[in-house]
């Protein structure tokens, strides 16, 4: 008995100092009775869960619950069953399991919560795809799957080598916008998805974000979006086939307007003043070293200067749109 306690004892030890940069706020509550007797059992199933649970979390949506209970069963399930906040344990399977088996089994069952789950990796790159939507076109998929290999690798080379090159897609029922990107994840509405399924650049949209990593307070939002919408302007597999395209510039537009608007400016400024421009401010951005100077520091205009000498001649600039065809 001394030496289980003693194992006990060392096993959680080393363990600890690694789970308090993993557990990110999630809490994992054992029903456990007989916790004297299971110890060892109990220290493997929370080191798994910890290993196992916040990639799940990420995974499932911003509302997955964060306290979670784990209760043993005898008939519920011959192993492990598992969902947000709740896992149920098979008492006699757990004992004497390893606690890489028992982080398998864990994640098998939550991965059940999910329509389909894969994981594709092509020269370095990897992708782990996960669909919430039944009804998921398998051709939509596809091109979602395709776009990624064939436009992320560009985008790290291009403009920043120390981005991840490991990305999480989720096809989401529940996510009602377009798209978003936080981390190393892309969250998909499945309802967008099947009202646009040409729409593949999205992909090229939100996977900038992922290159852009600022992190918080590094700029405003209009240039953040601005950057990725020029981006998937000037990279985008088929702009085309979705219809997507850079609006004409009226006198109601501001630079500040975000998103497309934004991009036909940048692309502007490629063109009439800086070739580069772009680039070098993402970088300071990343370094969060820009600032309303860095325009004129980087052109000899402000960036107010900039926009009204785009609004006089705004049509000087050649725009050339990807398609597959």
């Amino acid at each position: 008995m001394k030496k289980i306690l003693i194992f006990v004892l060392v096993y959680c030890s080393a363990f600890s100092a690694s789970a308090q940069n993993r557990e990110r706020g999630y809490k994992l509550t054992i029903n456990d009775p007989d916790s004297a007797t299971n110890a060892i059992a109990d220290a493997k199933l929370k080191a798994a869960f910890f290993n196992v649970y916040p990639g799940f979390a990420q995974a499932d949506g911003y509302r997955t619950k964060r306290n979670v209970v784990l209760d043993f069963v005898t008939n519920e399930t011959p192993t492990i069953k598992a969902k947000a906040g709740e896992i149920k344990v098979n008492s006699q399977w757990v004992k004497n399991k390893s606690q890489k088996k028992i982080e398998k089994e864990l994640f098998t069952a939550f991965a059940k919560n999910w329509v389909s789950y894969s994981k594709e990796k092509h020269k370095g790159y990897t992708l782990t795809f996960i669909s919430k939507d039944p009804d998921l076109d398998p051709e939509v998929r596809k091109n979602l799957i395709k776009t990624y290999f064939e436009i992320y690798p560009t985008l790290v080379k291009t403009f920043n080598n120390k981005s991840t090159n490991d990305v999480l897609f989720v096809v989401d029922t529940a996510y009602k916008a377009v798209a978003e990107a936080s981390g190393n994840r892309i969250l998909f509405s499945a309802g967008y998805m099947k009202a646009h399924p040409t729409d593949i650049d999205v992909v090229t949209h939100e996977t900038m974000h992922i290159v852009q990593g600022y992190g918080y307070s590094a700029g405003p939002v209009w240039l953040t979006e601005g950057i990725a919408d020029y981006v998937r302007y000037k990279f985008g597999v088929d702009n085309v086939g979705s219809k997507w395209s850079l609006p004409a510039y009226n006198e109601k537009q501001s630079y500040k307007n975000s998103y497309r608007i934004t991009a036909r400016f940048f692309a502007w400024l490629e063109q009439n003043v800086k070739p580069g421009l772009i680039a070098a401010l993402d970088q300071q951005l990343r370094a969060h070293q820009y600032s309303e100077q860095s325009w004129a520091a980087l052109t000899g205009k402000t960036v107010d200067q900039l926009w009204e000498d785009y609004g006089k001649a705004a049509d000087k600039v050649t725009l050339t749109y990807s398609s597959k065809k």
